[in-house]
């Protein structure tokens, strides 16, 4: 369960450049015809010291993109590769963003601002830099959803409108700008040992494993390091694979360039959340193979990170690099369980029962048709509501699920909040964001915005057990 920040002072940490040269590129950002500030995200840039920013100062840093103090000079672009819908591609990096500095936060965690829509690369190709207004505010709500559903997600950290009109094929142009800011947990990929193995560069190989480790890990280099490295990666990869899933979430283009080492989830584009438990649901209109499908995406990622132990094999041997990845399937598999039973509310027992149930949900959702955000709101914490539902879990198709539910206690702090009491679920599905969007468009209207991100906040307090906040 993602943990509610704590405020913290301002602890520059550009660890990067000990890395050195060969692992990204000094840019400048786009100067842009106008910096409207849309969104700061005050919980997190209290956690980061920076919370006491003016918004002139705020839009300074982070449409300008002026230096903070003490920290990167000039904005990095990453190199990297990656292999995109299983094609690999050596002539990606940072294209449209740049990672702009790096901080500690409340618990010690050093973190990255890095941008999006910041303008162009060397790695741009044939791009403007640009970011829509559109997919930013797209990015916003989805990092705010899934933090609230306790995905460990990057956190947008701010949205500026740039005031350029855009030419986009698949969306109506000319169409409005944005930059944002993301703050994440590291900005290394599994395409950027990917580029390293490419050119056969062992020394620059474990320069950045032993970043990784120390920096991103809360580990130690040592003889074993890429055996220990990929098994970290394992162990948050099927996490993060098994939270998707609980949350009702399909990211969408789960390629080895958009998976960060940390595991941590981020660069959201087509994502979607399913409104009923589909298999098959993709969220891009390219993923004709369903590759990235909602049930698929523990398998796109447990392949992502076979390609990080091959790209490990540059000073690895195979042995230890086998072992640590064959523990992915059984560490989803417990991750999981432990993600549906989080929220549904109960207490876990052992794990043949609290399979029986994953599996009763799973099975009855999908025969049932009923809403996945429906479901866990109605059976929070082992109990149906008493009253405001309707048949809908009386009939054959929940039989399953009452059975094996009915020996499950909830957790104390379940069902403490008010929202539990609220009418309907929040839930963050394709016409309501197309709604929001409407009223930004055509109205310049931010109200629904707004309010979906305090709704959105009021079911994280909900969700979040009480040992987890900070005062």
């Amino acid at each position: 369960m993602t943990i509610a920040p704590r405020p913290a002072p301002y602890r520059p940490e550009p660890a990067i450049l000990a890395l050195g040269d060969g692992f990204y590129d000094p840019v400048a950002a786009a100067d842009f015809p106008q910096t409207i500030l849309r969104f700061r995200n005050d919980r997190w840039a209290a956690a980061v010291g920076l919370g006491d920013l003016d918004d002139t100062a705020w839009t300074c840093h982070f449409g300008r993109f002026e230096p903070l103090p003490d920290n990167l000079g000039t904005p990095l672009a990453l190199r990297y590769h990656g292999h995109q819908f299983r094609v690999y591609n050596p002539e990606i990096g940072d294209g449209r963003g740049f990672l702009f500095a790096q901080l500690r936060d409340g618990g010690d965690r050093l973190l990255d601002l890095g941008s999006k829509g910041s303008g162009q690369t060397p790695w741009s190709r044939f791009g403007d830099g640009r970011l829509t207004l559109k997919g930013g505010v797209r990015e916003v709500l989805a990092t705010e959803m899934l933090e609230a559903l306790g995905v460990e997600t990057s956190k947008s950290f701010s949205l500026i409108e740039t005031g350029e009109a855009l030419e986009r094929g698949d969306e109506p142009s000319p169409t409005r700008s944005a930059v944002l800011v993301r703050l994440s947990h590291g900005h290394i990929r599994i395409g950027s040992f990917q580029r390293l193995a490419a050119y056969r560069d062992e020394e620059r190989m474990r320069r950045l494993i032993d970043y990784c480790l120390r920096h991103l890990l809360d580990d130690t280099p040592g003889d074993d390091a890429p055996a220990r490295l990929l098994g970290h990666m394992v162990t948050r990869g099927a996490r993060l694979a098994a939270s998707y899933m609980a949350a009702g979430f399909v990211h969408g283009v789960l390629n080895s360039d958009n998976i960060a080492i940390t595991a941590e989830s981020f660069d959201y584009g087509p994502w979607r959340f399913t409104p009923q438990w589909e298999p098959g649901f993709t969220a891009a209109y390219f993923d004709e193979a369903g590759l990235y499908g909602f049930a698929r995406q523990s398998e796109a990622i447990h392949w992502d990170i076979a390609q990080l132990a091959i790209s490990l094999r540059l000073i690895a041997s195979a042995e230890p690099l086998i072992e640590a990845l064959q523990g992915y399937e059984e560490r989803f598999v417990e991750a999981y369980r432990a993600a549906m039973l989080g929220r549904l509310g109960v207490r876990p027992r052992e794990a043949r029962s609290d399979a029986d149930l994953v599996n009763a949900i799973e099975q009855e959702l999908r025969k049932s048709g009923v809403a996945i955000d429906r479901f866990f709101f109605d059976w929070r914490g082992g109990r149906q509501r008493a009253e405001g539902l309707d048949t809908a879990y009386d009939g054959d198709d929940f039989a399953d699920f009452r059975r094996v539910i009915s020996s499950y206690s909830d957790r104390p702090d379940a069902r403490g909040h008010a929202y539990w009491s609220d009418p309907d679920p929040c839930s963050m599905h394709i016409e309501e964001v197309e709604a929001i969007w409407e009223r930004i468009d055509e109205a310049d209207d931010w109200g629904p915005f707004e309010a979906k991100i305090a709704a959105v906040r009021r079911m994280a307090e909900a969700h979040r057990p009480a040992s987890s906040t900070h005062d």
